[in-house]
């Protein structure tokens, strides 16, 4: 090794003192800057192969054997054909000694093009092979026969609860999932039958609404509340969140949940076919929730390990904060458990998510504590741990190897695991020798090898978004951080805001596919929780080694670590909580290439604005305008929300939402829809900050799952409910959060009467006890009727034929005739009572309803009877938010979002 090289991996040049100072003094410098020569062209012959098996992996999972069998040997013969020929060509070459030029092309791209069809032969036999795996045995022929089975099945990952959907006025019940592999299986007075295959174990927790007795109706007989599709819920999205509550609770599932990978239980219950071909699954097995697993082997050593560690992390954090004990778990080994939905959704909204995820970042900070922080890791003398300790060069190698291995065992070897350590040993590896020209080859090593051992991951998602950020990283970072460099950016700051803007470009086309939607504020919010991430990971991982040895240690660190963790959670619940935090975009491909034609044009205008240092701040505070929409600037350049409104009515989707203005940036919201996100922007949109009072007519998931959304970072005085507590799950939700936060929850009934500035209401509806059980929790909704500025409106949750009639025999009758504004009762639904429709008489009627939702909400019966007594008909559907306003001598304007 010459003493260029031994520099280069950071060995000393000497033993004295002087020739490491010397040495250090030369790695003043980046070492690309510091010897051109050891920088060069992009070595990019590894990533045609790498490409054609990622893409020949993809495409072939699902083919014959026969198309698998013949892309093997037509790619095989003429791989081989092209390195024989390319290997000739090089001898004649080599053997033209009198300086006579060769004839024909150079050998390399031959050679690329023979190693590319080699790998697309191994990638489609790797493929063909995990394909058939799902194809074989007796299991996916039982799925399509929907047959009851007993089976041995091993878990090859953790439990996780579903997280829970709104559909229609139903939240879906708890369901546990789990992948697992069938090893035997029985039918019902038959042989069993040994096998192999992957499916997805569901088990229902909850109870189905609507069984046991309790009422139907239509609309739920065609959209049931826990909508199913093949067998497998809408819900089951790999995410795993629960209430976010104590472990000490019993949670649904609790036999199921507590099962570690490798154990291998028995289990009766019924096979169904996947929802949607391409899966990597070959069947769901639906299990009832009465049933207990009957563990037939336990897991193995290292699981068991594994389990009790991440078993101590979590005790080490019960004392904490709720988001720092939520976060702490999922930063250090991916366990999401204890995230609550809203949280979860609020990293999503800030591109956050990859934190809450198991990722090579997780990896590389550890094993940056060994090597010295990948700012550092270019150096010529690295400043890691292990140079301190005076570690061996090798031995840290070995070491680093084994922390890789530990990371794996604890966070589970799923695909994803694996995916990371692989990705980041290889980045992290690649950087600390400082080979530049290493890189790309490295990555594409690594998507080789990763796609050849698991060919799903060529469908993956969370693979494509690795890869990418990854590439970013790689490529763009370091020339965008040279460019802020010159431009007298500290160079900090210049490696943070190149690495985030770099990642941020590259993969935001595909989020956009995934969710529909872009961030503004992405790049802000990573790089806020970018300083806290290290230090909350490797205290979390500090705890969670020494948790099982001594525990009050783990609990300190523990407490240190919730410190980071609870900024990066307010860092995501701030930006999330910004009005002009986002964009919809078309979730498609063809948006993405749109998105990427944009990012490009931005790219090129960053490039020529970073010249000029006002024209940078003049844009840096209209984009800052535009994510944070004050109110004022808002209602001027929009006209939204217009000045003097009175009533507005938030597009939640199928659901309803309701606010009435109470002055001074208060409001009253009747309602809070399905949906945290899309109820909190609202009430942003309209400048509340403060709700006096949340009035829940009924507490149908449709009216009462967005409650966190109102909820977020407002000042609310009492949440007003019915006296008619069902369903049962719903209610301990809004219990649950009210708690949360110290907010009261009072009962309405019929004669109170409450006011908040100029705007009086009064409760109609539910009549105070006794009185006759209604019939279901829609009879039971709390009805207002709001006067304000002159104007009377009414507001009928989602009553029913028999309470519209009862209303209209109650005393209250005289007080719904003749209104100015309805909101018409149940999104419009056909089942009205013409009666109280004649008597309402409406000026305008104002329905909430979800585009294309399969109710067929709102009726053309109802709009029609509506429009038939003179009313003005808006929908939020078609019309989106509305707001309505009173002008002088009665005057009545609604305005359009």
């Amino acid at each position: 090794m010459t003493r260029e090289d031994a520099e280069t991996v950071g060995v000393r040049a000497g033993p004295g003192s002087s020739a490491r100072l010397a040495v250090h003094a030369a790695s003043g410098k980046r070492l690309g800057d510091a010897n051109p020569r050891r920088e060069g062209p992009v070595d990019l012959r590894l990533v045609p192969p790498a490409l054609a098996a990622w893409a020949t992996a993809a495409l072939t999972l699902d083919a014959s054997p026969g198309w698998v069998g013949g892309i093997v040997a037509a790619c095989l013969v003429t791989g081989c054909a092209l390195l024989i020929a390319g290997r000739r060509g090089a001898g004649r070459g080599a053997g033209a000694r009198s300086g006579r030029p060769t004839a024909g092309r150079p050998v390399w791209p031959r050679v690329t093009v023979a190693a590319s069809l080699l790998c697309v032969a191994a990638a489609a036999a790797s493929a063909g092979l995990h394909g058939a795996d799902l194809r074989r045995g007796p299991v996916p022929e039982l799925a399509r026969e929907y047959t009851t089975v007993t089976a041995e099945v091993e878990i090859t990952s953790d439990p996780r609860l579903a997280r829970p959907r709104v559909g229609g006025d139903r939240m879906a019940p708890d369901s546990v999932l789990i992948n697992a592999e069938v090893r035997r299986v029985e039918r019902v007075a038959r042989t069993a039958v040994a096998t192999r295959t992957p499916v997805l174990v569901l088990v229902d927790t909850g109870s189905r609404r609507g069984e046991g007795g309790e009422r139907v109706k239509p609309e739920s007989r065609r959209m049931p509340g826990r909508h199913v599709s093949g067998g497998v819920p809408a819900e089951a999205g790999g995410r795993a969140v629960s209430d976010g509550g104590r472990d000490s609770e019993v949670r649904p599932g609790a036999s199921w949940l507590g099962l570690l990978p490798s154990t291998r239980v028995r289990v009766t219950g019924r096979l169904v076919p996947p929802s949607a071909g391409g899966d990597r699954i070959a069947a769901v097995l639906r299990v009832r929730n009465r049933a207990v697993p009957s563990v037939v082997r336990e897991p193995s050593g290292a699981q068991r390990l594994a389990g009790r560690l991440r078993a101590g992390l979590r005790a080490a954090t019960d004392g904490l904060p709720s988001d720092a004990r939520a976060l702490l778990p999922g930063l250090v080994v991916g366990d999401t458990s204890r995230i609550t939905p809203e949280l979860d959704e609020a990293f999503r909204e800030t591109d956050l998510a990859h934190t809450l995820a198991v990722s090579g970042s997780n990896l590389t900070i550890i094993l940056a504590l060994l090597l010295g922080p990948p700012g550092l890791a270019q150096h010529v003398e690295r400043r890691g741990l292990a140079p301190r300790l005076g570690v061996p060069l090798r031995a840290t190698a070995l070491l680093g190897g084994a922390l890789t291995l530990g990371f794996v065992v604890v966070c589970r070897p799923d695909p994803s695991v694996l995916r990371a350590a692989a990705c980041g040993a290889i980045v992290l590896l690649a950087l600390a020798t400082g080979r530049r020209r290493s890189l790309i080859p490295a990555l594409a090593t690594a998507v080789l090898l990763l796609v050849l051992y698991d060919p799903w991951l060529a469908r993956s998602y969370g693979f494509l978004l690795s890869v990418l950020a990854t590439g970013a990283l790689l490529t763009l970072a370091p020339r965008w951080s040279a460019a802020l460099r010159r431009r007298r950016v500290p160079p900090r700051l210049a490696e943070a805001l190149a690495a985030a803007g770099a990642a941020q470009a590259l993969c935001a086309p595909v989020v956009a596919v995934l969710s529909a939607r872009v961030s503004l504020v992405a790049v802000p919010c990573n790089l806020l929780v970018e300083f806290a991430v290290a230090p909350a990971t490797v205290l979390g991982f500090a705890a969670l080694a020494t948790a099982p040895v001594a525990m009050p240690v783990a609990a300190a660190l523990a407490w240190c670590a919730s410190w980071p963790a609870g900024w990066i959670a307010e860092v995501a619940r701030t930006g999330a909580a910004l009005p002009g935090g986002g964009v919809d975009w078309p979730g498609n491909w063809g948006g993405a290439f749109l998105l990427a034609l944009v990012t490009g044009g931005v790219v090129l205008l960053g490039r020529r604005l970073s010249r000029h240092p006002w024209l940078c701040a003049v844009c840096g505070v209209l984009l800052l305008l535009v994510v944070v929409r004050p109110p004022p600037l808002t209602r001027v350049l929009t006209g939204w929300p217009p000045p003097g409104w009175r009533l507005a009515m938030c597009d939640v989707g199928q659901g309803d939402a309701t606010v009435l203005a109470a002055g001074g940036g208060a409001g009253v919201v009747v309602d809070a829809g399905p949906d945290p996100v899309l109820v909190d922007r609202c009430l942003s949109e309209l400048g509340i900050t403060r709700v006096p009072l949340v009035v829940l007519t009924h507490f149908h998931a449709d009216h009462v799952a967005g409650l966190p959304g109102v909820l977020r970072g407002r000042e609310a005085g009492a949440i007003q409910t019915t006296g008619f507590e069902e369903p049962v799950d719903q209610v301990e939700f809004v219990r649950k959060e009210a708690e949360a936060r110290d907010v009261p929850v009072v009962r309405a009934a019929a004669g109170e009467r409450r006011r908040v500035g100029a705007l009086d209401w009064e409760v109609l509806w539910p009549p105070p006890r006794p009185a006759p059980q209604p019939d279901g929790p829609n009879d039971a909704s709390v009805t207002l009727l709001v006067r304000v500025a002159g104007l009377r409106m009414l507001l009928l949750g989602d009553l029913e034929p028999p309470a519209q009639q009862a209303l209209l025999r109650s005393p209250a009758a005289p007080l719904v005739r003749g209104v100015d504004v309805l909101k018409v009762a149940h999104h419009g639904s056909a089942y009205q009572d013409p009666d109280l429709i004649r008597a309402m008489a409406p000026r305008v009627a104002l329905i909430s309803c979800g585009a294309d939702n399969s109710y067929g909400h709102p009726a053309p019966s109802t709009v029609a009877a509506l429009r038939a007594g003179g009313a003005v008909v808006l929908r939020t559907d078609r019309d989106g938010a509305l707001a309505v306003t009173a002008g002088t001598g009665g005057e009545l304007r609604v305005t359009r979002d």
